[in-house]
């Protein structure tokens, strides 16, 4: 079973990758407080279709070059979509 992680897209700079922050809530093992912990990936993006804001599913696969490992499943929400749906709550 492949790894699959959800997150969201920091950058889109790159040709067919993007680099996509994942927050996992952690509770310090001494004081019980919970805490956000994130992770940086670069994921594989054949189509260019990612682009910054949106939310997306990566999945674990072979090495595709020295950092790249992970590749884009699906897109969960776009950014678009949600300053649509802002914009409708607005009015």
């Amino acid at each position: 079973m492949k790894k699959r992680l959800k997150g969201e897209v920091i950058s889109d700079k790159m040709d067919k990758t993007v680099i996509v922050k994942v927050i996992e809530n952690e509770k310090h093992p001494l004081y019980k407080k919970t805490i956000k912990v994130f992770a940086k990936f670069k994921a594989h993006d054949e189509t260019n279709a990612c682009k910054v804001g949106d939310t997306v599913v990566i999945e674990e696969c072979r090495p595709i070059s020295k950092e790249k490992h992970w590749r884009v499943v699906e897109i969960v929400s776009s950014k678009e979509e949600n300053n649509d749906a802002l914009r409708s709550i607005e009015t």
